[in-house]
């Protein structure tokens, strides 16, 4: 048994711990489960809803907590509880919908277990496939519509735009000012809006304190302008290869991909002690 010296290691899974088909790797799962057995805490944090990654963390063997849309839902994954919520208020979340409706988006709400999208095309199966949930349709009336007249308070807000148009429609919709929402992007695909008080970072914070671990003793892995929080807030934030060129800038960038174990290999580099 090797001694710990980062304790806590959260990734993102997507485009990160992932590799471009959805699978983990049998190398990297044998990592983690060294890694964990050796006394170091590892963990999720993830775009995807409860239902979207609690199978897939399951099946790399992990227990204790996973963190959901961007940090807004933090889940116990053995009980399913429900650790921490942070969800946008009924009225933000029409005004959000609105704006989106406006410019004619393909838009998710997600609740806690179920999400609602309000076209059903190509896009949408696509991101079924890749999530393995099945979207609840609103096709009969606007999306705002249908948000304000249920009450619902989501935890996320999402479109799905052409990845050619994502950073302009991303900066468009920002310059809306939701009140206490930020907008973001989880993949080329992805526009994300959420509350600006519950983050990836936010998720670190929560996790550390949890698991009794110092944050400087800490790491983060990301891909997307939405792990910049967790990036900037562990002790060590790392950029895949594959990664956003904006959190690149602001992250140690590595010379792997996710197709290529980067963070198997960030396991072994920093999470045990060289002596």
């Amino acid at each position: 048994m090797q001694k710990i010296d980062y304790a806590l290691i959260v990734t993102d899974f997507d485009g990160t711990l992932a590799h471009s088909d959805g699978t983990v790797s049998e190398e990297t799962k044998a990592v983690i489960t060294r890694y964990v057995a050796d006394g170091g805490h590892f963990a999720v944090s993830t775009g995807r809803m409860p239902a979207g990654i609690l199978p897939r963390v399951k099946e790399l063997g992990l227990v204790g907590a996973v963190c959901c849309g961007q940090g807004s839902v933090i889940v116990d994954i053995q009980s399913e509880k429900i650790l921490l919520e942070g969800r946008i208020p009924n009225d933000v979340a029409v005004t959000v919908c609105e704006a989106m409706q406006a410019r004619g988006l393909h838009i998710h709400v997600y609740d806690l277990w179920e999400y609602y999208s309000n076209m059903d095309d190509d896009y949408l199966a696509y991101y079924e496939g890749v999530v393995k949930t099945k979207a609840v349709l609103v096709t009969d009336k606007p999306m705002s519509e249908f948000v304000k007249e249920s009450g619902m308070r989501p935890f996320k807000i999402l479109a799905m735009v052409d990845p050619q148009e994502n950073e302009r429609i991303r900066l468009d919709l920002e310059k809306e000012n939701f009140v206490g929402c930020e907008v973001t992007r989880s993949s080329s695909l992805l526009v994300e809006v959420g509350n600006v008080a519950f983050s990836k970072g936010t998720s670190v914070d929560f996790l550390a304190e949890r698991y009794g671990v110092d944050m400087q003793k800490t790491i983060a892995v990301g891909d997307q302008i939405n792990d910049l929080s967790m990036i900037k807030r562990a002790a060590l934030g790392f950029a895949v290869k594959n990664a956003d060129e904006t959190l690149k800038a602001c992250a140690i960038t590595l010379d792997k991909t996710n197709d290529e174990d980067a963070v198997a290999a960030i396991i072994q580099e920093y999470g045990y002690k060289n002596t």
